[in-house]
């Protein structure tokens, strides 16, 4: 059975709905505070202060008729109840509800009394149903009690206090449930709009389309997760198109040797070639394409491999300029047969650490595209130093590359001239072979041309620090 997982949706409006009832709860909380703080020490203070301004009236002695007269009257105009009496026994003829004289003056609060300190109480009664508030003010004679004032209110009700604007409340909280029902529906609409589109544009991309993407309306967390989603879109479709590429241009590369060694091999079984030496030019020709075919399949390896980081480098201490010359030096019979020279600029000092055959294999595919383009002048090899690496430039005075051409030289399978490159034995993968060779190494590869003057290929490396 799938366990049930509430949706955002509904955790959005579970939080509001908490948040309201933390806010009735706060505002219940608040309101019995105010009561505690505003109304019910008010009262105390105003008991305490009629109680001291009626023992003003006392002089001293046993209590007066004036005195208890005075009291009288001031309660018959007074909302408290007052009462004054020389024995605190004698309070229970006079309270409309019963007491205990041990409960209303402990044996401590007797000495309070007998300090000039005043005894404030607070309890619940049962006839009044509600909390009374009292206060008992000592009458002293030298220290001896001739009486006591008492002083006290039935406590309103919370309910009572804000009768008159019970109906206010309610209308206002009834409003302020509307208005964050609005608030939160136009919020969690919001907040979850975007989440369904990226959630509809992954479904999208997940079925293979990688074109989904996803409208930004804000720029915050939720923003940037859906500009971060149409980046990824973007990416995995240039990813999808440079594959379908990829795999269109190994078909192609393919496609042409493939005719020429099955168009040829078919002649030689029809018994088309008659003489030997038709047969051994279509078997030279047969051999030729199946070489393409090899080194196309070895470069692609080599480059699958690269990319996806399998191939671990071995690096070794490396004479940078004796590595260059040893890579170099099976071009001579060639560059002699075209009548290209070949000249050199090595600073002997320089080594680097790196894989000895990947570093050739660099130089031997740059070189080859020298040589490839180079029908007349040279090429020219610079090694030279510079602060915290080197700098190995080969330059060549062929035909050059058009600027439009020079930000995708390195790509898989870009050729400038393809027929020429085709009829040459060129993959269109060696520079992006090499470049990523010198991308682990931790270099970078630059290329400068001018078309019909020449093109320039400068390996930039890290160099070991030698300690003196």
């Amino acid at each position: 059975m799938k366990k049930y997982s509430p949706t955002l949706t509904v955790k959005i409006w579970l939080a509001i709905t908490a948040s309201i009832l933390i806010t009735v709860v706060f505002s219940f909380m608040l309101s019995n505070l105010f009561y505690q703080k505003l109304y019910v020490e008010n009262v105390e203070d105003a008991l305490l202060a009629e109680g001291n301004r009626l023992a003003l009236d006392y002089e001293g002695g046993p209590l007066s008729d004036e005195i208890r007269k005075n009291v009288e009257w001031y309660n018959s105009k007074n909302e408290s109840e007052v009462f004054v009496v020389s024995n605190p026994r004698e309070l229970s003829a006079c309270l409309p509800f019963e007491i205990d004289y041990e409960t209303l003056i402990q044996p401590q609060e007797r000495e309070q009394l007998l300090n000039g300190e005043a005894i404030k109480k607070m309890g619940y009664e049962e006839r009044f149903d509600r909390e009374i508030m009292a206060v008992i003010i000592p009458l002293l004679d030298q220290n001896r009690l001739e009486g006591i004032i008492y002083l006290y209110v039935p406590l309103a009700k919370i309910s009572e206090l804000t009768k008159d604007f019970t109906y206010l409340w309610y209308i206002a909280g009834l409003l302020f449930m509307v208005i964050s029902f609005y608030i939160g529906t136009i919020l969690v609409r919001k907040l979850t709009k975007p989440l369904k589109q990226m959630t509809d544009a992954a479904n999208r991309v997940s079925q293979g389309d990688y074109s989904a993407r996803v409208f930004i309306h804000s720029a915050d967390e939720v923003g940037q997760l859906a500009s971060a989603f149409n980046h990824m879109s973007s990416s995995i479709q240039k990813e999808d198109e440079r594959r379908k590429q990829f795999l269109a241009n190994v078909s192609h590369e393919l496609r042409t040797p493939l005719s020429y060694v099955k168009g040829y091999s078919e002649a030689l079984l029809s018994g088309i070639a008659k003489s030997k030496e038709d047969k051994e030019k279509y078997m030279s020709i047969i051999a030729r394409e199946s070489k393409r075919m090899d080194r196309l399949v070895g470069d692609l390896l080599d480059l699958s491999r690269l990319e996806a980081d399998e191939f671990k480098l071995e690096k070794i201490p490396l004479p940078f300029a004796q590595l260059v010359e040893d890579s170099t030096q099976k071009y001579n019979i060639t560059m002699n047969e075209k009548g290209v020279k070949l000249s050199y600029d090595l600073d002997p000092d320089i080594i680097i650490l790196g894989d000895e055959g990947r570093i050739e294999q660099v130089i031997q595919n740059i070189m080859d595209n020298a040589l490839r383009y180079t029908e007349k002048g040279g090429i020219s090899i610079t090694l030279k130093k510079f602060r915290g690496g080197c700098s190995l430039s080969i330059e060549d005075t062929g035909t050059g590359i058009p600027k439009e051409d020079l930000d995708h030289i390195t790509d898989r399978f870009y050729r400038v001239n393809k027929a020429r490159t085709r009829a040459n034995g060129g993959t269109g993968l060696g520079l992006a072979i090499s470049k990523k060779i010198i991308t682990l190494h931790g270099g970078s590869l630059k290329i400068e041309s001018d078309w019909g003057k020449g093109t320039k290929v400068e390996v930039i490396l890290p160099i070991v620090q030698m300690k003196e």
